[in-house]
């Protein structure tokens, strides 16, 4: 691989850390400046694949049932005071594959900004949105789905969902540096609210690629995983398909969807991600500033990849 052609294509970006691990060792760490190393960044909607590793925790300790645990379980007050009764089949399921058919143009008129972040109450705001697809049949990115997710989790474990992460997730891997803001309420923000360190996102990539181990221990189910990154819904031509939190989609664009040309990642909003290439046994984290083009840094990524 062109370490140095991909050098030098970070160097003339708004990039701000970019590290690979190949077989569990480090090949490649850039920093923009020597402050990059130690910084805590906002990874945005990377917290959303974290929230997805929490939940597959949660069903492995039995918190949760199972994925298709109505909503209403839960939210049993806001349900009931639904017009359209169809939103009582909601699930946890709908959530966590952003097939809840509710009205969030998020990737729309909202312009990568959902208005919920102004709402006393997340939840609520979320669920009263007009369903206007029936629940599973459609994926339309949903940053609220996350956030319900996030309060699901305090509900049953009786914990923030940053306490559960760090008692089952974060100790485990070995990260001590974070922070996972709140909402009005209180739940921590399952949508975009972590702050981590470079290295500890390289950290949840390597337990993904290691389908649910990290240092020979088990955090969280190797179907779990697997299910996770799993091709489920294409919306988005240009990102890919949607599993349970992760996108998925092809390395090399113009060649087939098989095994050796498949990688999952986790994307941010400014080009924050968490790339996995189960084939290549590659994990590659990247931060960036780059606002205007969050997808820049993965059509760079990819080049290097395709470019030996």
């Amino acid at each position: 691989m062109d370490y140095e052609f991909l050098y030098k294509a970070l160097k003339k970006e708004k990039v701000n850390t970019c590290l690979i691990t190949q077989n569990s060792k480090y090949v490649f760490e850039y920093y923009k400046n020597k402050k990059q190393k130690d910084k805590v960044h906002k990874i945005n909607s990377c917290t959303k694949s974290i929230v997805s590793i929490l939940i597959g925790i949660a069903l492995d300790k039995n918190y949760l049932k199972s994925l298709d645990e109505p909503l209403y379980y839960f939210f049993p007050n806001t349900l009931n005071e639904q017009s359209d009764k169809r939103k009582l089949s909601l699930t946890i399921r709908h959530l966590i594959t952003m097939t809840d058919g509710l009205d969030f143009p998020e990737f729309g008129e909202w312009n990568c900004f959902s208005p919920m972040v102004y709402h006393h109450d997340i939840v609520k705001f979320v669920i009263d949105r007009p369903l206007i697809n029936e629940p599973g049949t459609h994926m339309n990115y949903n940053s609220g789905c996350t956030h319900i997710l996030s309060a699901i989790l305090q509900q049953v474990t009786n914990m923030r969902t940053e306490e559960f992460a760090s008692k089952y997730l974060f100790t485990p891997l070995g990260i001590k540096e974070y922070r996972w803001y709140l909402d009005k309420k209180n739940i921590n923000k399952g949508a975009d609210g972590l702050v981590l360190k470079p290295e500890d996102m390289q950290k949840v990539g390597q337990l993904i690629l290691n389908k649910g181990c990290y240092n020979n221990k088990r955090i969280v189910s190797e179907e779990w995983i697997l299910q996770s990154a799993s091709p489920y819904l294409k919306t988005y031509d240009y990102i890919g398909y949607y599993g349970m939190h992760w996108w998925v989609n092809r390395l090399n664009e113009e060649k087939d969807f098989t095994e050796d040309n498949l990688f999952y990642f986790a994307l941010g909003f400014g080009g924050q991600y968490i790339i996995i290439i189960p084939t290549q046994e590659l994990v590659i984290t990247v931060t960036s500033d780059i606002y205007e083009d969050s997808l820049r840094p993965m059509r760079i990524i990819r080049q290097f990849l395709l470019n030996k």
